[in-house]
């Protein structure tokens, strides 16, 4: 380094230190006065209450997240009628009847068949339905199946709540594209 850069160095030096001295002098004293009566407090942590240790044994009390222990309420309500709980459900209940698409129909006359067949798309891929088939959660049954649509009867308990009785709710899977 040479004599004029160590100069220059020092000169800022020295100007640095005199502009730091006496600004804010004013501010600094007044927060020294105030600090000076100011004590931290800060009250101790509560003790923490020990709480017993209960056992618990889930193993043979019902799942509640496995959809397949829900079945609907037997009751038999005064002069309503009530699905077949016992009865074996088909592949297709496994499903809301919102998620089945009606994929298409093969109708009697047509080659050798006698009767009319739906195909119905699920999840699991296609399935056929004749009538009597049973579909959907909600005791869905094929009541006709024609050239644009199947028509269903679920029975539902009753959807204004007043009762506790069973009731028959049609309900229809359209082909895509057939009028409504």
């Amino acid at each position: 380094m040479t004599w004029l850069s160590r100069l220059l160095l020092l000169a800022s030096l020295l100007l640095l230190a005199a502009c730091a001295a006496e600004e804010y002098q004013d501010i600094k004293e007044w927060m020294r006065e105030s600090s000076a009566d100011m004590k931290g407090n800060v009250p101790p942590l509560p003790e923490l209450k020990a709480f017993p240790v209960v056992a618990y044994d889930g193993s043979t009390l019902v799942d509640p997240f496995s959809g397949n222990k829900v079945v609907p309420e037997r009751s038999m309500a005064a002069g309503g009628k009530t699905p077949d709980f016992d009865r074996p459900k088909e592949p297709l209940e496994a499903y809301p009847l919102e998620s089945l698409k009606l994929a298409g129909i093969i109708l009697p006359g047509v080659g050798n068949t006698k009767t009319a067949y739906a195909l119905i798309r699920s999840n699991d891929g296609l399935s056929y339905v004749v009538v009597g088939s049973h579909l959907g959660q909600n005791f869905g049954v094929v009541t006709a199946i024609t050239a644009s649509d199947v028509k269903i009867k679920e029975t539902v308990k009753d959807p204004t709540g007043q009762t506790a009785d069973w009731v028959d709710r049609p309900v229809s899977l359209y082909l895509e594209g057939a009028k409504k």
